[in-house]
């Protein structure tokens, strides 16, 4: 008797041990750390923006279902300006154009870019193969919602920020 009590403890043990959580893109997982320059060059890093539920918004100029999202985008950032922040990382490769874009949708909030295209380490990182791609983090950076759009991320972002 003593045996299984020890196998059922051991077990329970390990699965405890297999359930930490990680850095990675997975819902439930530590965001990766993102650190690029915005469109003055200054270094902004994903993490300065702990505190926040936060969306991860991977995008490009070029991208019609992008660019189409941003309505909604921007009536969420005006609704909860204390409490919701968005990190866009660009996908870019040439400056005029992205900054274009930023100023034609005039969009608030933080925008960065390494105009290295597809090269980025942060691609890796988070395993994009197309945009538009987000992902959704709470004030711990745990993602809590991947590639979610429209009235879906509307209704998260209302039900996690009015139940505070």
């Amino acid at each position: 008797m003593k045996k299984i009590y020890f196998v059922l403890f051991f077990t329970f043990f390990n699965l405890l041990i297999t359930n930490a959580q990680v850095v990675g893109v997975d819902v439930g997982d530590i965001a990766p750390e993102i650190e690029l320059p915005d469109t003055k060059g200054n270094l902004v890093t994903l993490s300065s923006l702990r505190g926040s539920l936060t969306l991860i918004d991977f995008w490009a100029s070029w991208c019609g279902p992008c660019i189409k999202e941003q309505p909604t985008l921007q009536k969420l950032y005006a609704a909860y300006p204390d409490k919701f922040s968005i990190y866009s990382v660009s996908m870019d490769t040439k400056k005029n154009l992205w900054v274009g874009a930023i100023a034609k949708g005039k969009l608030p909030w933080i925008q960065v870019s390494d105009l290295k295209y597809w090269q980025s380490p942060v691609i890796g990182a988070y395993m994009l193969q197309s945009v538009p791609l987000n992902f959704l983090v709470d004030k711990n950076g745990i993602i809590l919602a991947k590639n979610i759009h429209g009235k879906a991320l509307e209704d998260m972002v209302n039900g996690l920020l009015t139940a505070q």
